[in-house]
């Protein structure tokens, strides 16, 4: 018995001692996931893939397929550029205030936060209304300067959701435009100088330069002064459009006197660095025979040029490749996109996505452009709100449905300007490439600020290309999808 109680004591004493050491074994801590060398999204026209992450890994081998490769030359140098956005206009604004908050924040995360979104980096907003406004009205509707005030209608709608941007990605540009200036600067022609009180149409009275030039002084000291600093002003919208419902005809004659006798001269005063761009229309210049060029006549005046940082375009008429004229003639002055709309004339989304990708996307970086906006950032389902004259059958880079304010349609302009934005950061470098082209295949490739590529890619035909991306340094091989978009971002 007295041995059979030492052997329980020794098994006990024995258990005791190997619990004890089991219990100082050290299990070595899980280690994460590896994260994925190269940071990709793709966008497919059929919608069966909608900015969906892809992790991509560099490759372990040297590089063989060089007929199919594209290689990085970052000696090869053009623009840096400034960002990628959407107008955010009184409509835009109404729609987004109907929605929940905790709806518009997640939206509004999703498109400008620059690290869990697509950071959307640039807006453009009105001086005054739009033809996507709550009303007609400028920020002096009263005759004299004096009487100049941000409208109730600025402060009511844009202010707030200004603020919810610049919470999400502080570093956002704007860009602001004037529809129309106040109606009492208005003359019906140069010649007669009859007042003209009307929304549409109409020229500015020369008379009236200093106080306009003045007004635009106010604009941006008032929003400067909410926190809202403008990096640019446009002079006019459309100058060559007479006929929106809040418009004024604006020649590069006129342009060019208002900046060289009254604008430039009232920013320098003040001190202010806001950028001047000119134009602010299309290629084509309306085919208006006097106005073709329009922003180059503006610089051959070197009193007016001094001012005027560059000028911006539209796509309603004409072809991309006037950006490269411009730039030729005028290499030290800056090339902007500022607005594209889409609608029930020409849109469905696999070939707008297509196509504004290959012209206001890749093809307007590839001719110098610095900056890519489209117009309205959310429409309702019905292209509203609205203002009579303007257009009725546009749509939002978002609609909204207005039976819930909180169903959303993610249109084409939406994931095309996410795409550059994701791969592209404000103040990168566009830089060259050598290697694979093919018919139906774009791309633009930039070195950011953060020490990574970005390469934005199109492939606009009906069958995949497997192709490889060499930085010299890594490589990785991705087979792009029939009519897709794909961004790309890695560490060099």
């Amino acid at each position: 018995m007295l041995k059979n109680k030492f052997s329980i004591l020794a098994l006990s004493t024995l258990l005791l001692s190997f619990n004890s050491c089991k219990a100082e074994v050290v299990i070595p801590p899980v280690e994460p996931p590896k994260k994925a060398d190269v940071e990709m999204n793709v966008t497919t026209a059929n919608k069966s893939m909608l900015f969906t992450s892809i992790p991509l890994n560099f490759n372990t081998k040297p590089n063989m397929a060089i007929e199919s490769t594209i290689y990085m030359n970052p000696s090869e140098k053009f623009q840096t550029i400034d960002g990628f956005g959407a107008a955010i206009t009184g409509s835009s604004c109404y729609n987004l205030l109907k929605m929940t908050q905790a709806n518009r924040t997640k939206l509004l995360k999703e498109t400008f936060d620059p690290a869990t979104g697509m950071g959307y980096s640039y807006i453009r907003i009105s001086i005054g209304c739009s033809d996507f406004s709550m009303d007609e009205y400028t920020c002096c509707d009263q005759p004299g300067i004096d009487n100049f005030a941000i409208h109730e209608l600025d402060r009511r709608d844009l202010f707030p959701i200004l603020k919810e941007i610049l919470a999400i990605n502080p570093s956002l540009k704007i860009l602001a435009s004037p529809w129309t200036s106040p109606r009492w600067m208005k003359v019906n022609n140069l010649t007669e100088l009859k007042p003209y009180n009307s929304w549409t149409s109409g020229q500015l009275n020369p008379a009236y330069y200093q106080d306009y030039a003045t007004y635009f002084v106010k604009f941006i000291q008032a929003m400067a002064s909410e926190g809202f600093f403008m990096n640019a002003i446009t002079i006019q919208n459309e100058p060559l459009n007479r006929g929106n419902s809040a418009s004024l005809y604006m020649s590069w004659q006129e342009q060019a006197a208002f900046v060289k006798n009254a604008l430039g001269p009232k920013f320098a005063a003040a001190g202010i660095t806001t950028k001047i761009w000119a134009f602010d229309h299309n290629y084509d210049y309306d085919r208006i025979a006097d106005q073709i060029s329009y922003p180059v006549k503006m610089y051959a005046d070197p009193e007016v040029a001094k001012y005027i940082d560059g000028a911006a375009y539209h796509a309603y008429g004409g072809d991309k490749s006037e950006l490269l004229n411009v730039h030729n003639a005028f290499p030290n002055k800056n090339l902007y996109f500022t607005e594209m709309s889409i609608g029930t004339w020409n849109y469905s989304f696999d070939g707008d996505l297509m196509w504004s990708m290959r012209e206001i996307g890749i093809g307007t970086l590839n001719n110098f452009g610095k900056a890519v906006m489209v117009w309205n950032f959310m429409l309702d389902e019905k292209g509203a709100p609205n203002r009579p004259g303007g257009c009725t059958t546009c749509y939002g880079a978002v609609d909204i449905n207005t039976k819930d304010y909180a169903t959303l349609d993610r249109k084409s302009h939406f994931y095309m300007i996410g795409h550059l934005s994701k791969a592209i950061s404000p103040n990168a470098t566009r830089i060259g490439t050598i290697g694979f082209k093919a018919s139906g295949f774009y791309y633009t490739a930039v070195e950011n600020t953060d020490g990574t590529y970005g390469l934005v890619l199109q492939n606009d035909t009906q069958t995949a290309i497997k192709v490889t991306i060499d930085d010299n340094k890594h490589s990785f091989v991705y087979n792009i999808p029939a009519k897709s978009l794909v961004s790309a971002r890695w560490k060099k």
